[in-house]
Parts: structure tokens; C-alpha cells; sequence
């Protein structure tokens, strides 16, 4: 019968633990004690693998590696100022060092290398990679030698780029090139003629590049030339025609645009006339002024004799002042002087009349001089502005032979340029390092072999353990009840070779602490406390269920508990046997029909328990089972026991279990350590009826020794097991029995 009043907290059967039904953590214990039971399997795996990579490396042909290192550089060395065909900005720096890293592994540059060694009619080196394709190729006789060559060829250029290794290291422009064989010989060789070819095929693409230019720069220049020639002869035919004359030097302006400084012969004349004219009129406008002032021309140093009189006169004008201060106008003396005076005055208008006369006729030639000139100038001004308009048709004429020119010389000195710059052969390539001969084979290497055999015998051991764990689907380790199967484990039995009963019944015995430690997790598992009435059930047979069931009934008796144990397994009875009472009324009496149960109870003195037996079998116990009177019959005996424990019969392929589970308080399921699939307790439990209260599990026939070390569980088994009877009796009686 279950009680309502069971603890809340216990989860139904076959649901799964919090833990286990997230999936979001890994149990570290778990994984270990797995590695630790299975630990023969890992290192057997382990061992095996070991050894297998350690017969294979030394089974393995010699392999020996050559490298040499090249350094590509994004620019080129510019031996000469020719700027490259292909501008810098072509691409990024990634994209230019992996067409690099490609090109070194292009079929091209192996069929480059195979022709240098001639390794097409080098049978020694295909035989070296191939010997049975080389054999084959030798013994056919559908083939001539020209395929036979040709075949070896393509075997060969197949061969290097199997074997050739191109490792850009990390952060800079360096490439190192490596080649395997078991010849190291022929591995330096390869290595060394690879990175030669490489440069090679670089500056043959770049002559080619080159090439094609030079051959497109003849054509255009070729055709340049013909129209320069045509401009320059159509300019000079139309300046005879209109008589244009241009004469070297002048400025910029007056020339043909680009072309070199020239000047017009009317221009230049003009720029004379203007200079002439411009002279005459200064030379004009200064005899004009002399001719105004005579006073002005003297003092200009015009006349050297008018200035000597003026000078003269002056001193004699102070004599003539000085003598009137003193004398009178008629002392003789000073009428000498006035008369000198007036002979001066009168040379010094004659003087004057004299330089007079000259300067206008200097004057008069002055200005038909500039008359003269302004008249030239003006007519050539007009012809120079006709030439002009003659001159704007040969400009042009002009131009177009000046560009054509510009043209010209441009297209030539660029193809110069690239003629120089494919003949030096600039590169952007260089050998840092030449592969030299290996001494030592790169592989196989033992270390690395054996890491490697060692990763995957640890990857094989895992999977084995994980294989073994999923075909084995049984229960060795305590912490895997309640994540697989729903319920608290409420203790591990340990196993025993003796007899368990004898066994059980000794209350310092592993097996007695055990039981005891069951019942006290009992305790909690409804309201009240221990059930009233309880079944210990199991999948199948053999499990330690009855064991167990007899275990919990004296493990309660002992702790002062008024028990009674009822064999419930009516096909199979073991209780009664084992409990050495008589087995011909029991159970079965009582649900055919008796009523008074108390003659069917017996006192087990072996056991010291009330043991109600299972009683003759019946031919169908479900039947039996199938009414309410095994409920009546439990009712009656809760007023005379504190609690009552039945062995029930195994779940799978019986109705007896759920019946007798589906009547009772609670149920204890027995496993059988490291025996019963989890899948068949699974399938146990889903026969159950809904409301069967499973309240945990015991996990039976457990090796401690085992379970100590993998698991940690003890519970202090045999402690105080040496200690002398009369010293624990003693203790016993003082109540310091631990």
C-alpha cells in the first residue's frame, strides 16, 4: 500500500538527475575511475601502438631532406632607371607572394628542372620513387623509346612535385625550397637546380615581357616617323611658298611650341627700327632743349669758350663792384673795367649767336631722322602683321611636326631604356642559402614516430574504452546510479565468499555496516521516517535481492525495531532455507483464502526475526497477487510490527513484482554491481505501476578493495573488527561502542 505521505523531494523512477538530464558537465571523478578500471585495456592499447610505430620507423626506407632559401623582394634592384612594365600597385603584397609561392610549385617550373637534369631518360631516379612503374616501362615492348622517354618524363616532373616542399617563413621574404629522396645526393642536386630555375623562369618571363614591348615600340616609331617626316616637310614647303623666314634664336613665344627658340627676320628687323627710332628721338628731344637754353647747353659743357667768357666776365663784375665802393664811375680805373666788360659781353653774344646757329640745324637733322624711322617703322609693322597672318597656318603646320617630334623621341628613348634593362637582366630574386648535402635523414624519425603512434594509441585506447564502456552498459561505479538511472543510491553491499547469512549477521561485518547504513538513509525517505512496509526488488534473479531483503530486515531488528520478513518470491522461496524455519504454510495460505495469519509467522532463531515463509507454491501466484488481499494483509500486520520487509520476486518476465510493489510503501531496488545492463533495469523499472514509490537503490556484490580505490567508498568497513570481544562487550556496556 503506498503512503501519501512519502518525502517530496525523491524523484520518480527512471527520471533522469538534474545533471544528467542537462548533458552541460563533465564528471572528472567519473572519467578517471573509467581510465582506472579499464587501465589493462588503455596501456595494452597504448603498449600495442608504441610498438607498432617503433617497427615501422625502423622498417621505413631513409629519407633525406635538402633546402635551400630564397628571398623574393616586392621590388626590383634598379640597376638602370627603367620603371617597370607592371606598376607596383598591381596587387597587394599577399597576392604577389602567393603567385610567387605558386609559381614554385608550378608544373612548368618541374618540367624546368627535369630537362636541366635530364631526369625523362634518368631511369636510376624513377626507379629511386618507382621501381615497379619504372620496371614495367622497361619490360613493354608496345612502346618505343620516344614514348618510353616521354612517359619517364612526366613520371618525373609528377615525382618533384610530390616531393617538393615550399615553406614561406613566417614574417618575411623568405622561401625556403626542400626536397626529399632517399638519395641526398639527389636531394641537394633537385634543390639547388629548383631555386636556379626559378630565378631562370623569372627573367625569362621578364625578357619576354620586355620583347613583346621592344616589338610593339618599333611599329609605333616606325609609323611615327613617317608622319614627322610628312609635318616637318608640309611646314617648310608652305614657308617657301609664303616666304616665311625664321631665324635661330629669340624667345620661347616666338618659336614653334616645344620646339626650339626662333625669330622672324621682319620681327627682328622691327625690334632694330624701334631701337634706331627710339635713339633719334632722345637725341631730338636733347637738341630741342639746348636750342631753348643756351644757359642749360653751357652748363651741359656744350661750349668750353662761352664758358670761359661767362666765367670771365664774372670776375671782372666783382672787380667793377669792389672799385665803385671805392671810386667813382669816372676814375680811370673803373671806366677800364666797364669797358672790358662790354668787350666780354659783346664775345659772349656772339658766342651765343654761334652755338644758336649750330644747335638748330643739329635739331632740324634730329627730327627728319625720326621722321625718317617712325615711316620704316610703321611699314614694317605692317608687313610684320601680314607675315602674321600668313605665320598662323604654319604654326600649326609647325606644331604638328613639333609634337610628332616629341612623340618620336619619347617612344625611342623608351625603347633604349627597355633594351638596356632586358639586357642587364634585373631581378628581384636572389639564393640566400644553397641546399647542401644531408648528413642526416629527416625521417623517419624515431621521437616523432613514437609521439605521433603514441597520440594515436591514446586516440584508439579512448575509443576502446569507449566502446567497451557502451557494449558493457552495466553499473561498476556507484556515482553512475543516479545519473542513469534516475534514483539515490542508498548503499553499496560488499561482496563476501562466506556465507552471507553468517555474514550479515555479524554486526562488526562489512556487509552488516552496510545494511545499517541503508536503513538510516531509510530514514528520510518519507515523512515519518523509515516506511512502514517496504519490498526489496530486483531485474532478475541473483542479484543479492533476498540477501538484501534479509539484510534490511535484521539491520532494522537490531536498532530495537519490532521486523517481520515475508518471503513474497512464491515461485522460487529462498527465505525460508535460509532462515533454517519450516516452509509448509506461508504467504501463499493467505491469499488462497486463510484468514488468520499468525500461525503462518515463525520465529527464526538463526536469524532471531519473525520470518512468514512463502508457503506452498501455488500454480499461478499472479492470480493470487491480483486481489486486495495482500493490502488486508499488510493493514493487519502494521498494527503488530514496526515495519515489514518483503522479498519480492524478480521484475522482468513475472507479474509478480509490480503487484506486490504496487501494495506496499516504498520499494528498494537491488543492482547487481557490474552484471545487469542498464538497458534491462530500465526496462524493469518501466513495468512498474506509476504509483510504485522506488525511494533508491542498492548496489550489491561490490569488491571493496576495488571500489576503495577507485571509487573512495569505505564507509569505515570493519573498523574496531581486531578489537578483543570482552574489550568491545566492555565498551558496549559503558556506551562508548562506536
Amino acid at each position: 500500500m503506498t503512503s501519501p505521505q512519502t518525502a517530496p523531494a525523491l524523484r520518480q523512477f527512471g527520471e533522469p538527475a538534474p545533471e544528467a538530464a542537462t548533458g552541460s558537465s563533465i564528471n572528472l571523478l567519473s572519467l578517471w575511475r573509467t581510465v582506472v578500471r579499464r587501465k589493462v585495456m588503455i596501456i595494452g592499447v597504448l603498449i600495442a601502438s608504441l610498438a607498432l610505430g617503433a617497427i615501422a620507423t625502423l622498417l621505413s626506407e631513409k629519407q633525406y631532406t635538402a633546402s635551400a632559401t630564397l628571398e623574393i623582394s616586392r621590388q626590383e634592384n634598379q640597376i638602370v632607371d627603367v620603371q617597370a612594365l607592371r606598376p607596383d600597385s598591381a596587387g597587394t603584397d599577399l597576392e604577389f607572394y602567393q603567385t610567387q609561392y605558386s609559381l614554385l610549385e608550378a608544373r612548368s617550373l618541374a618540367a624546368r628542372v627535369a630537362n636541366k637534369l635530364r631526369l625523362g631518360s634518368d631511369a636510376a631516379f624513377i626507379e629511386l620513387f618507382a621501381e615497379d612503374e619504372a620496371s614495367r616501362l622497361s619490360d613493354s615492348g608496345e612502346r618505343n623509346s620516344k614514348d618510353i622517354n616521354q612517359i619517364r618524363r612526366e613520371q618525373a616532373i609528377d615525382l618533384l612535385l610530390e616531393h617538393v616542399t615550399i615553406t614561406p617563413v613566417r614574417g618575411s621574404a623568405l622561401v625556403t625550397v626542400s626536397f626529399t629522396s632517399p638519395d641526398p645526393a639527389i636531394s641537394q642536386k633537385v634543390a639547388n637546380t629548383w631555386v636556379e630555375q626559378f630565378i631562370a623562369a623569372s627573367l625569362a618571363r621578364k625578357f619576354d615581357a620586355t620583347s613583346y614591348a621592344r616589338q610593339f615600340l618599333e611599329q609605333r616609331l616606325e609609323e611615327l616617323r613617317a608622319r614627322l617626316e610628312d609635318s616637318e616637310r608640309r611646314a617648310v614647303s608652305y614657308a617657301q611658298r609664303e616666304q616665311i623666314i625664321r631665324l635661330p634664336g629669340g624667345s620661347t613665344a616666338e618659336g614653334a611650341s616645344g620646339g626650339a627658340p626662333t625669330r622672324s627676320l621682319l620681327a627682328d628687323e622691327l625690334e632694330r627700327m624701334n631701337s634706331e627710332l627710339a635713339k633719334a628721338t632722345g637725341e631730338r628731344v636733347e637738341l630741342q632743349s639746348k636750342a631753348n637754353s643756351l644757359s642749360s647747353a653751357a652748363g651741359d659743357g656744350v661750349s668750353a669758350a662761352l664758358a670761359a667768357l661767362r666765367s670771365k666776365r664774372t670776375e671782372l663784375s666783382a672787380e667793377y663792384a669792389n672799385l665803385l665802393t671805392t671810386f667813382a664811375p669816372e676814375y680811370p680805373k673803373v671806366k677800364a673795367v666797364a669797358s672790358q666788360l662790354g668787350e666780354l659781353d659783346k664775345g659772349i653774344a656772339r658766342e651765343e649767336r654761334r652755338i644758336g646757329s649750330s644747335n638748330s640745324a643739329a635739331y632740324q637733322q634730329a627730327v627728319q631722322r625720326e621722321a625718317n624711322l617712325k615711316s620704316l617703322v610703321s611699314q614694317l609693322k605692317a608687313e610684320l602683321l601680314q607675315q602674321e597672318v600668313r605665320s598662323i597656318q604654319y604654326n600649326i603646320f609647325q606644331r604638328d611636326a613639333d609634337t610628332n617630334r616629341e612623340l618620336y623621341n619619347g617612344l625611342l628613348q623608351r625603347y633604349k631604356e627597355i633594351g638596356v634593362a632586358g639586357g642587364v637582366g634585373t631581378n628581384n630574386i636572389s639564393i640566400i642559402d644553397e641546399a647542401k648535402l644531408p648528413e642526416v635523414p629527416s625521417s623517419p624519425n624515431l621521437l616523432n614516430n613514437l609521439l605521433l603512434a603514441l597520440l594515436a594509441g591514446s586516440v584508439l585506447a579512448a575509443g576502446s574504452v569507449f566502446a567497451a564502456e557502451q557494449i558493457a552498459d552495466h553499473i561498476s561505479d556507484p556515482d553512475q546510479v543516479e545519473p542513469r538511472l534516475g534514483l539515490p543510491l542508498l548503499g553499496i553491499v560488499p561482496a563476501t565468499n562466506e556465507e552471507f547469512l553468517d555474514v550479515i549477521r555479524d554486526r562488526k561485518s562489512e556487509q552488516a555496516e552496510a545494511y545499517i547504513a541503508i536503513i538510516t538513509r531509510l530514514a528520510f525517505a518519507t515523512v515519518h521516517g523509515t516506511p512502514r512496509s517496504l519490498c526489496v526488488i530486483s531485474t532478475r534473479p541473483a542479484e543479492g535481492k533476498s540477501s538484501s531483503a534479509v539484510g534490511v530486515a535484521l539491520a532494522l531488528s537490531k536498532v530495537g525495531k519490532r521486523v517481520l520478513l515475508i518471503d513474497g518470491d512464491m515461485r522460487s522461496p529462498s527465505i525460508g532455507r535460509a532462515a533454517q524455519v519450516a516452509e509448509k504454510s506461508g504467504l501463499s495460505n493467505y491469499l488462497a483464502g486463510q484468514d488468520d495469519f499468525v500461525p503462518l509467522i515463525v520465529r527464526s532463531e538463526y536469524l532471531d526475526i519473525d520470518i512468514m515463509p512463502a508457503g506452498p507454491s501455488p500454480l499461478n501466484a499472479a492470480e493470487l497477487l491480483t486481489g486486495d488481499r495482500l493490502n488486508r494483509l499488510l493493514k493487519r500486520l502494521e498494527a503488530h510490527y514496526d515495519h515489514v520487509v518483503i522479498d519480492s520476486p524478480p521484475v522482468l518476465g513475472l507479474a509478480d513484482a509490480p503487484l506486490i510493489a504496487s501494495n506496499v510503501e516504498a520499494c528498494l531496488y537491488t543492482v547487481e554491481s557490474a552484471t545487469v545492463r542498464v538497458t534491462q533495469i530500465r526496462s524493469a523499472m518501466k513495468r512498474l505501476p506509476s504509483q510504485v514509490n522506488l525511494v533508491g537503490v542498492m548496489l550489491t556484490k561490490v569488491d571493496t578493495q576495488r571500489a576503495k580505490q577507485l571509487y573512495g567508498y569505505d564507509y569505515g568497513y570493519g573498523y574496531g573488527k581486531n578489537i578483543p570481544t570482552d574489550t568491545a562487550a566492555e565498551r558496549s556496556s559503558n556506551g562508548q561502542d562506536s
